[in-house]
C-alpha cells in the first residue's frame, strides 16, 4: 500500500513537472515578411549571393532554458533571389536548385543545446532537393520585444555552411565548375508571439 501511494505521489510531482516545463515554452509564428535565409557561394573567381525570402514555420522558445526549444520551418525553393531576374530563372531550372520538382525545403528540429540564455547550437534534420541529412549550427537569440501593431516578437540569427555535393546536386562535381560547393547560409529569423489560447 505505501509503495503504490509513493508510486501515485512520484507520478502525480512528474506530472506536474512536465507541466511546469511546456509552461515555460512561449510559441511564436515565423514572420516571413521579416525573415530571410541568406545566402553566398563561389562563382568562377568571386561570390554570388542571394536569398529565400519565403521562410515559413513554428518556434517554440523556452526563453529561461533554451535547450527546452524547437524549431520547424519551411522554404519555399522559388522564392531564391540574386539581384538578377535572368540568373534567378536559371537557379530554378533542373540544372541547379529543380525548384520545379523540388519546390521545398523543410528543417525540423531536434535537439538544442544551450550555451547560455541567448546562445545555443540546434541540431536538426534538413531536407533539400529530396535528401535528408543531419545538421548543426550554432544561433543566437537577439531578442525579444513589443512591435507597433500590438504584438510581441523574437529575433534569431543563424550561420552554417552546407555541401551542395551533400545533396545530390551535381553542379560541383563537374570538371572547371564556375560555381562552387560550399554555400555559406546566413539566417535572420523574426517571430509574432501565437496568443496562448490559439496553442491549445
Amino acid at each position: 500500500m505505501n509503495s503504490l501511494i509513493k508510486n501515485i505521489a512520484l507520478g502525480a510531482a512528474l506530472v506536474l513537472a512536465c507541466s511546469h516545463v511546456f509552461a515555460e515554452q512561449e510559441a511564436y509564428k515565423i514572420d516571413e515578411n521579416h525573415s530571410f535565409a541568406n545566402w553566398s557561394i563561389r562563382h568562377v573567381a568571386s561570390k554570388t549571393s542571394g536569398m529565400f525570402s519565403d521562410i515559413k514555420g513554428n518556434i517554440m522558445i523556452d526563453p529561461n532554458n533554451l535547450a527546452n526549444s524547437s524549431v520547424e520551418a519551411r522554404i519555399n525553393m522559388l522564392s531564391v533571389y540574386s539581384g538578377h531576374a535572368k540568373r534567378d530563372d536559371h537557379i530554378k531550372k533542373a540544372e541547379y536548385l529543380d525548384a520545379g520538382k523540388f519546390s521545398e525545403m523543410t528543417f525540423v528540429s531536434k535537439k538544442i543545446e544551450a550555451k547560455s540564455n541567448t546562445e545555443g547550437v540546434m541540431t536538426g534534420i534538413l531536407t533539400m532537393h529530396g535528401v535528408a541529412r543531419e545538421i548543426t549550427f550554432p544561433f543566437k537569440v537577439l531578442g525579444f520585444g513589443s512591435d507597433p501593431w500590438g504584438g510581441y516578437r523574437s529575433g534569431f540569427e543563424a550561420h552554417t555552411s552546407l555541401k551542395a555535393s551533400d545533396f545530390g546536386f551535381t553542379w560541383p562535381l563537374k570538371k572547371d565548375a564556375p560555381v562552387g560547393d560550399d554555400i555559406d547560409i546566413t539566417l535572420l529569423i523574426e517571430g509574432v508571439k501565437i496568443p496562448t489560447e490559439k496553442t491549445k
